[in-house]
């Protein structure tokens, strides 16, 4: 998986930094018995890659054990609040993978605050390690993009598990959460 998307970015030398770096971070290949995906994206004018590593059990359920993200926006101005948002989008990115939807009755939306359309409680999230990487020359974005990494690297990472893909959403439906 790491070789094939470094392969397919040769002309992405920023992406393949954020790439490799979550990889090297993560432990990615060793042989230690845990289960990781990754995922790689541009967005907002940032690069971002992210490895989850999670246990499945034998009876489908799921435990995000750890997120390792990488994120290039070009100059860092507060490398400490890209930490914060970096961290923070994963409770968003996270969240719509394992729980969120939209459902209607009668033509209604059930759904009308917080309290029927969960999102990720403290106790339930993994350990964020963040790598701020900054290489200068541009302004990109810090929250949104790693938005867009977390389903992907979490859903790599079942299939290292179980095998299998999962192809619908939200994981609520497909597996259990632990």
């Amino acid at each position: 998986a790491l070789e094939f998307r470094l392969a397919h970015m040769k002309n992405n030398p920023r992406g393949a930094a954020v790439l490799k770096a979550v990889a090297e971070r993560s432990g990615w290949g060793n042989k230690d018995g845990k289960h990781r995906g990754l995922a790689v994206t541009y967005g907002f004018g940032s690069y971002v890659a992210a490895c989850a590593d999670v246990t499945v059990s034998a009876g489908g359920e799921l435990k995000i054990d750890r997120i390792v993200a990488a994120t290039d926006c070009g100059t860092a101005v507060n490398p400490q609040q890209i930490e914060a948002q970096v961290e923070g989008s994963f409770v968003y990115g996270l969240s719509t993978l394992l729980y969120q939807e939209i459902t209607y009755k009668d033509g209604v939306v059930e759904q009308q605050n917080f309290h029927t359309y969960p999102s990720m409680r403290i106790k339930d999230m993994p350990e964020v390690d963040t790598l701020v990487m900054p290489s200068g020359g541009f302004y990109g974005g810090v929250g949104e993009p790693t938005i867009g990494v977390a389903a992907p690297a979490v859903m790599n990472a079942i299939y290292a598990a179980t095998g299998k893909r999962v192809r619908s959403l939200p994981l609520k439906d497909q597996l259990q959460k632990a």
